[in-house]
């Protein structure tokens, strides 16, 4: 059991009334609110995407025991609570790859079925994870893609909302690490609550 700070209840409080999610499900709405937090940013509450079903769905492979895959260390690093794992160091960038996707092929390989993605920060492992998932070579449970940028952020995760595989993400540019380890560690509490 953990206990919540004394200065983390306080900022709760204050989201809670600058914001109203109460139109959110008890999941979807755990998760924003983590978001936020981690971002100290409002515009959350009305661009984070958390599709149906999504959070549940993070939850219950967890439950299981699911892999969580990382596109960086920082995203890996920001994760509490449970194991996650990045493939970048072990990963070549080609001529038509990036790194970051190369890394995400390497961990499909690893972990075709049942694993929790979550991107923070590349949108080409993003783009990478759709479409592994549309070869029907990769088969996670939950693709949470929040990355950050100018080029290519916001296409990656709207090629993410519309594959099959639920997912968790933002429209727009803004996202990053944090945020997206962020958006993890809430369905992590709602594990450990559960």
């Amino acid at each position: 059991m953990t206990t919540t700070h004394a200065i983390e209840a306080e900022s709760y409080r204050i989201l809670r009334e600058r914001v109203s999610l109460d139109h959110l499900t008890p999941a979807a709405r755990a998760v924003v609110e983590r978001v936020i937090h981690a971002s100290a940013d409002l515009d959350y509450a009305d661009s984070l995407v958390v599709g149906p079903g999504a959070a549940e769905a993070g939850v219950e492979a967890l439950r299981a025991g699911a892999p969580v895959i990382a596109d960086v260390e920082m995203v890996r690093a920001g994760i509490t609570g449970v194991a996650a794992h990045c493939y970048l160091a072990g990963a070549g960038a080609g001529a038509a790859l990036t790194r970051s996707a190369a890394a995400m092929r390497l961990a499909a390989r690893r972990h075709p079925d049942g694993a929790v993605v979550v991107v923070g920060c590349a949108p080409t492992a993003l783009v990478e994870a759709v479409e592994l998932v549309q070869a029907g070579t990769f088969r996670p449970a939950l693709l949470i893609g929040l990355p950050v940028g100018f080029v290519g952020a916001s296409q990656s995760k709207a090629l993410a909302r519309a594959c099959a595989t639920p997912s968790i993400t933002n429209v727009g540019e803004k996202g990053g690490s944090s945020v997206a380890a962020a958006a993890l560690n809430a369905l992590v509490r709602m594990h450990r609550r559960s």
